[in-house]
């Protein structure tokens, strides 16, 4: 079995509030859970109104697949219209169950 995870820091520019931070993180997280088949969840920068640290998880029985869907979901988050990308780590393990 083979586990990818994926974490990404995105800039919020037109965000005010944490609520309005809020709305779009729990947009895109909802858009990537069903778009993507993988787990998503905001892991750090909570209290930081503009920026929002995402990280995504997949599992798959092959290398190739499990970084496939993670760099099409790089890919998405790119070109987000409301959230810049700032950047991201990709890292993709084989581990025996």
């Amino acid at each position: 079995m083979v586990v990818g995870t994926l974490t990404v820091r995105l800039l919020v520019r037109e965000s005010r509030t944490l609520k309005d931070k809020r709305q779009v993180v729990r947009s895109i997280l909802d858009r990537t859970r069903d778009g993507f088949n993988v787990s998503a969840a905001e892991t750090d920068t909570h209290d930081d109104v503009k920026v929002a640290t995402l990280s995504f998880a997949a599992v798959g029985f092959e290398v190739a697949a499990v970084k496939g869907a993670l760099e099409r979901l790089t890919n998405a988050l790119r070109g987000h219209p409301v959230a810049e990308y700032l950047g991201g780590d990709l890292t993709v393990g084989r581990e025996v169950v």
